[in-house]
């Protein structure tokens, strides 16, 4: 959602007073994308919709402390939805903490060509089959473009247990996807 100067000051500025108006305005405006955000974190819809409402809970307690010339402030929100994601559900994560050292980390992970016949609901549903802790990994790294560094920090693992991660989510989606990158025979009724 881009929202140009003026309109995010003004926004801002009303939700610092806690005028409703502004808040209001505020919600609607990034409401279905940040609630697509915290089910990329959550599987399940309820805790990724309490996972959203506290987000923005505390986004209307600390828009206070928003810098205009540091980012946009969907991309603030976005932060701070990813992150109340996180902390929702790493009580359920199970980290293997397995050395990656004698593991060969694999660059490539799905051929273009796969993809291509690939629906993005169907990528999501095998997202979806990764286990909760390689799922988040996922998607803070390819998803959201957090380092290991920053993704280590936030679920406190090392960076090498995030690199392991990362590799097993790529590994495993790059078996579950390539065989069904065939397109099926609905699918190519419809391309033709």
């Amino acid at each position: 959602m881009d929202l140009t100067k003026e309109q995010s000051d003004k926004l801002i500025k009303g939700c610092i007073n806690n005028d409703r108006t502004a808040q209001e305005t505020l919600y609607k405006l990034f409401h279905s994308e940040m609630l697509r955000v915290c089910y990329s974190y959550l599987p399940d819809k309820e805790l990724a919709k309490e996972a959203f409402n506290t987000g923005f809970l505390k986004v209307f307690q600390s828009i206070k402390n928003f810098e205009q010339g540091k980012g946009a402030l969907g991309g603030w929100i976005r932060k701070i939805m990813i992150f109340t994601a996180i902390d929702l559900c790493r009580k359920e994560l199970k980290f293997n903490t397995t050395g990656i050292d004698n593991q060969e980390l694999d660059d490539h992970f799905i051929p273009a060509s796969a993809l291509e016949k690939l629906y993005f609901e169907d990528i999501l549903k095998q997202i979806r089959t990764l286990p909760l802790a390689t799922q988040t990994v996922f998607n803070l790294a390819v998803l959201d473009g957090f380092t290991h560094k920053e993704i280590g920090e936030q679920l406190n693992i090392s960076e090498g247990t995030s690199r392991w991660h990362l590799a097993e989510a790529k590994r495993k989606l790059r078996d579950l996807l390539e065989p069904s990158a065939k397109p099926t025979k609905e699918r190519s009724e419809i391309t033709k």
